[in-house]
């Protein structure tokens, strides 16, 4: 029988706890839920109100991986959920709202990376964040992924827009701007104008379109998960790769540095045991994104 806790007046069954899923370095089950407990206060805060898609690894990270998007089989009655519409012959579908420690801490027992819209629940399709995501060809690295990163800043700043960033938590970066409402449709727009700009300014190292022949040795720019449609690793989830990686808010000041390359292959990677320091130190670096006052307004093109 699953070892039953109790979180904020809700029991729950936490199961396997002591099963491996990061065999690289023996990382259990009991100790993914400590982490996630323990980073919930700053997760939740970016993820509230937005729609949760799931990638779910049950037996590890090299066991099978599968994406979904329906509420998990056997979902309590506690847990929220919104209808969202679904594009083609989906039609409309509910979709599960992460919004409190005890609905957090049931999906992470379901052993999964957490992933959302730029959009809430409230204002579907409607987006108030935008976010590039800065992907490596190799031999191309996250040192060039800071390069691309740095101009994208002050790009966005040109046009009045503050930007923040997070390591994916794979191999590379997502640079994240605050907005205004604003719909998704327009967001995209500008978010490919701006990455067409990057790959003119920056030819050797940067590509807008995804095709893999065209990605060695470059930084493809990622605007379509800025569609109303597509979703993004959230903040401070663990990702399912070979360690536990995490998608951690860093500084520009980090971001400069990991541009030289001085920290070699690991710079800008974080761990799950990272996390508390830096919270303890910087607090929430991505605060900004949900500040009101911080949200940018795309310009006239």
């Amino acid at each position: 029988m699953s070892p039953m806790t109790e979180v904020e007046g809700r029991r729950l069954a936490l199961s396997n706890l002591e099963k491996v899923l990061y065999p690289a370095t023996g990382t259990t089950k009991g100790e993914v839920l400590h982490y996630v407990a323990t980073t919930a206060g700053a997760f939740l805060a970016h993820v509230h109100d937005r729609p949760m898609s799931f990638l779910r690894f049950p037996d590890g990270v090299e066991g099978e991986k599968f994406f979904a998007k329906n509420p998990p089989p056997g979902k309590p009655s506690w847990v929220k959920t919104v209808e969202v519409t679904r594009r083609s012959e989906e039609g409309r579908a509910r979709q599960v709202l992460v919004s409190d420690l005890a609905s957090l801490m049931w999906a992470a027992n379901l052993v999964v990376e957490f992933h959302v819209p730029q959009w809430r629940a409230e204002s579907p399709g409607v987006a108030d964040r935008m976010v590039f995501d800065l992907d490596p060809g190799e031999p191309a690295s996250v040192v060039e992924c800071c390069e691309v990163a740095l101009w994208l800043r002050e790009r966005l700043g040109a046009d009045g827009l503050g930007a923040w960033v997070k390591t994916s938590g794979s191999k590379g970066l997502h640079v994240l701007v605050p907005l205004e409402p604003t719909p998704s449709e327009r967001v995209s727009e500008y978010a490919k104008a701006i990455a067409v700009e990057a790959e003119a300014e920056l030819p050797g190292l940067v590509v807008h379109r995804m095709a893999r022949a065209l990605r060695g040795g470059k930084v493809f720019v990622d605007f379509s998960q800025n569609s109303a449609s597509k979703t993004t690793a959230a903040a401070y989830t663990l990702r399912a790769r070979r360690e536990p990686t995490v998608s951690t808010p860093v500084t520009w000041e980090e971001v400069a540095e990991g541009r030289s390359g001085a920290a070699g292959g690991d710079s800008l990677v974080f761990r799950a045991q990272d996390i508390a320091v830096r919270l303890e130190r910087y607090g929430d670096l991505l605060g900004p994104l949900l500040n009101l006052n911080r949200a940018g307004r795309l310009p006239r093109r």
